[in-house]
């Protein structure tokens, strides 16, 4: 028998016809890992009861933040970093690790969760942050988080706290990983988007060479809903989403999903 890293992102539990994707999230073997790579929903009361739901099933789960996990509204009693204080305790609590925790080992592989965010680095070449973000406003392609997240953080400098956080952790690691976020750590991905703009909210351009400087064996992340895999510098980056309806409905098929990033024999 074998054991199974899976992955996933982009959950979206909040939308009613996501419950039997979700549902048929199933290990083959009780001894299976999951990696939940963000956006499983905005209220924390379902991000946490979706992740147990998942932590049951599985023998380990590995979840990181995406956006909507982030998103917060005037009267609710967490907002931006302190809402990812919550979420992660909640895990805690669930036994679902985080970014925050050590990182575990499989099939010798360090498995590593990031949460990076993003800084608006991704944008057209010569246009400064607020010439890019006005020329996504006046084409009305601004994505939710500058509603929902942008008004209770700086969100540049959050993204660059964790950047450092990150590097500092990362540089203790020896051998080979797998990185998780939510975002993508290169731009190549974007390019395929229909709306150029909304690279703007879709990472950083200083992860760049984070895959080949901590020896990558693949890069796990969502947020495009665009699944599938591109190859960067001889690295597989593996897009994980699920999506809305009426994009899973579109490659439906198409893709393995959940996706099997490693497999390891368990016989002994």
């Amino acid at each position: 028998m074998t054991t199974t890293l899976w992955a996933v992102s982009d959950l979206h539990a909040a939308v009613k016809a996501n419950a039997d994707p979700i549902e048929n999230i199933q290990p083959k073997d009780p001894s299976d890992w999951l990696i939940v790579a963000g956006d499983v929903a905005e209220r924390t009361e379902l991000v946490l009861e979706i992740l147990a739901r998942l932590r049951r099933r599985f023998a380990k789960v590995i979840w990181v933040p995406g956006n909507h996990e982030l998103f917060s509204r005037s009267a609710d009693r967490y907002q931006g970093r302190d809402k990812y204080s919550e979420l992660v305790e909640g895990c805690r609590k669930i036994d679902v690790l985080t970014p925050e925790d050590p990182y575990l080992t499989f099939g010798g592989v360090t498995i590593v969760p990031l949460f990076t965010l993003y800084d608006y680095s991704f944008r057209r070449p010569g246009f400064t942050v607020e010439q890019a973000v006005q020329a996504a406003r006046d084409r009305q392609v601004m994505m939710t988080d500058e509603f929902s997240i942008a008004p209770f953080v700086d969100i540049r400098a959050w993204c660059w706290d964790r950047l450092a956080y990150s590097i500092k952790r990362l540089s203790k690691i020896n051998g080979p990983t797998i990185l998780i976020n939510h975002w993508p750590l290169v731009v190549e991905p974007t390019y395929q988007m229909r709306w150029q703009e909304l690279a703007l909210w879709c990472g950083t351009r200083h992860t760049r060479g984070w895959a080949e400087r901590y020896n990558a064996e693949a890069v796990i992340y969502g947020h495009l809903h665009m699944p599938g895999i591109t190859n960067v510098n001889g690295v597989k980056h593996i897009e994980v989403s699920l999506g809305y309806p009426r994009e899973w409905e579109h490659w439906s098929g198409q893709h393995v999903w959940p996706y099997p990033v490693m497999e390891v024999d368990n016989a002994g």
